[in-house]
């Protein structure tokens, strides 16, 4: 795909992330066919991975590292290559939903995302065990396998499911008030372990909105490229240094993410 108004640079790497994301998904669909060979790890509190994971990063990094080795790289598994902020990188997590995985679920997922002078270009994700792509990003349409998808049109969290994510980096003292608001508010959760995936979700208009007090920019950039390209609205996740550090986050259309903005906030 040849998309008018940006670099032939940036066309290039939107097309190999297209190919490489199919190419990593299918070497995890494979670990995740054969789970029951794999070694987990625990890296603390409902945190786990294996192989699958670690192997399926180093395929995507090395990939990009001989395709565009001008470029840095963060993912979850591996150590981050230096970055000065103003050149291009890629944000990988290789198996978005490693517990889901595990547990032979198929709520899980590639994520690449590609960042450039610290604006979020393009992003995709792939569900190898659902056989679903997602893509999209600053001048890329939302797609869903090659097809237009947008947001849903309701105007309040009474409207359809939101799907919520939660982890110990924000521990129940930060998630629960909020949770508490929305639950009172009418709103209906949804959890399936996976927040790339629930962020494209609603990116496809299956739910309408997503809130999760912290995650980690492997764990949603690829998703809220698409987001974004669908039209909708997402809480500035790179702001204050969210590359690096995370940070809350919220998307909706513009109604629901006002509703879901005060409801979190109190």
């Amino acid at each position: 795909m040849a998309v008018e108004g940006m670099s032939m640079e940036t066309n290039q790497r939107f097309n190999f992330g297209l190919d490489l994301i199919k190419e990593a998904g299918e070497l995890a669909l494979g670990y995740f066919n054969a789970r029951s060979t794999l070694t987990i790890q625990n890296k603390g509190v409902q945190d786990l991975a294996s192989e699958a994971d670690l192997n399926t990063e180093l395929l995507i990094r090395d990939k990009l590292a001989k395709a565009f080795p001008e470029d840095a790289f963060l993912g979850e598994e591996t150590e981050p290559t230096s970055y000065d902020g103003d050149q291009g990188i890629w944000v990988v997590d290789p198996i978005d939903g490693t517990q889901p995985f595990i547990c032979g679920l198929s709520s899980w997922c590639v994520s690449i995302a590609f960042v450039k002078g610290g604006v979020l270009q393009f992003g995709m994700v792939y569900a190898p065990a659902r056989g679903e792509l997602f893509s999209g990003g600053k001048a890329y349409p939302a797609m869903l396998n090659g097809k237009p998808i947008e947001g849903h049109k309701g105007k309040s969290v009474k409207d359809g499911l939101t799907a919520t994510g939660y982890s110990p980096k924000s521990g129940p003292d930060e998630f629960l008030p909020g949770f508490e608001r929305f639950l009172k508010a009418g709103g209906m959760f949804y959890r399936d372990g996976s927040g790339a995936l629930g962020l494209c979700y609603v990116a496809a208009g299956r739910l309408i909105g997503f809130f999760e007090p912290m995650i980690r920019s492997w764990d949603c950039l690829g998703a809220v490229a698409v987001l974004e390209a669908a039209g909708l609205k997402v809480s500035d996740f790179l702001a204050n240094d969210g590359l690096r550090k995370g940070n809350p986050i919220i998307a909706a259309n513009e109604h629901v993410y006002r509703e879901l903005e005060k409801l979190i906030a109190g």
